[in-house]
């Protein structure tokens, strides 16, 4: 499954210090799996933390979940050697902290094609740094970019936002850049793992704007943000009726249908079968 028709309701942050946790992930419902070798992990067990992380990747078991590495930023004394570190276990996707500018990604991206086993990773992008989000049109189009993840933390810290909708127009102009360029955005996390309705409300919101899903810090979030970020019973009913009434339409040489009283145009009929799409994919990698 290709990272463009790949579902991203759930991407659970795993550190990559925890064996337990990396194990346990392999059973879990989510979508995908950031292995986090930033944050999540002290100074003094950053090495480790690299070579568990290698040995884990090697083992597999993680099925059709996409997989992603967070290293430290390129700036620290880390990030160069956690490339070295993990090239041999072929990460499907890197994620880079603190990019402010296309050039951190094209740092990246050189680095990588030094490692010849890295030749088909893919880069994503962490959105958390006000010149990062300004120049996040720029970012999208930097080499192996596929996705943006929004560092919700990081970034209120940063403006000096206390509230969520303070960052409002950072998210819908990180979103409008991925979407300009191709690429998945994935919203920022929910910090209260066990206020499942706050949760819901954030993540109804993130869907809303139009996010592919949520990144989570608990395991206890993904159901939550499966089934938000997940076409419901009801829009795909409509899709399937909206699909059948254009055809309709179309083979009496018709350019619109009408349905529950709504015009229905070729516009409505791609955002339907990306809708069905959608689904299909969501079934593929539970099935999986």
């Amino acid at each position: 499954m290709s990272d463009t028709i790949s579902p991203y309701r759930s991407v659970l942050y795993v550190p990559a210090s925890r064996t337990r946790a990396m194990d346990k992930a392999r059973t879990l419902p989510v979508d995908a799996i950031i292995f986090d070798l930033e944050d999540a992990v002290a100074p003094n067990e950053k090495e480790d933390a690299r070579a568990t992380l290698v040995a884990t990747l090697a083992e597999g078991g993680f099925g059709a979940r996409r997989q992603i590495v967070r290293i430290n930023a390129l700036d620290t004394e880390w990030g160069a050697d956690d490339i070295t570190a993990i090239a041999p276990a072929r990460p499907q996707a890197i994620l880079v902290p603190k990019v402010n500018s296309a050039a951190d990604v094209e740092r990246l991206a050189a680095m990588l094609d030094a490692h010849e086993a890295l030749a088909d990773t893919r880069i994503w992008a962490m959105m958390e740094t006000p010149l990062g989000i300004l120049n996040a049109a720029t970012i999208a189009t930097a080499p192996r970019m596929v996705g943006f993840v929004l560092g919700t933390n990081d970034l209120a810290k940063d403006l000096g936002a206390r509230t969520r909708d303070a960052m409002i127009h950072a998210l819908q102009h990180s979103l409008l850049a991925a979407r300009a360029h191709g690429l998945i955005c994935v919203d920022g996390v929910y910090n209260a793992f066990r206020d499942v309705d706050g949760l819901a409300a954030e993540c109804i919101q993130g869907r809303d704007f139009g996010f592919d899903g949520k990144t989570l810090i608990h395991p206890g979030q993904i159901a939550t943000a499966n089934d938000i970020f997940a076409p419901s019973p009801d829009e795909l009913e409509l899709a399937q009726r909206q699909i059948a009434a254009f055809e309709e339409a179309e083979a009496r040489g018709e350019g619109v249908a009408v349905v529950d009283g709504k015009i229905v145009e070729n516009l409505h009929i791609v955002t339907a079968r990306a809708t069905l799409a959608k689904a299909r994919a969501i079934a593929e990698l539970e099935a999986a």
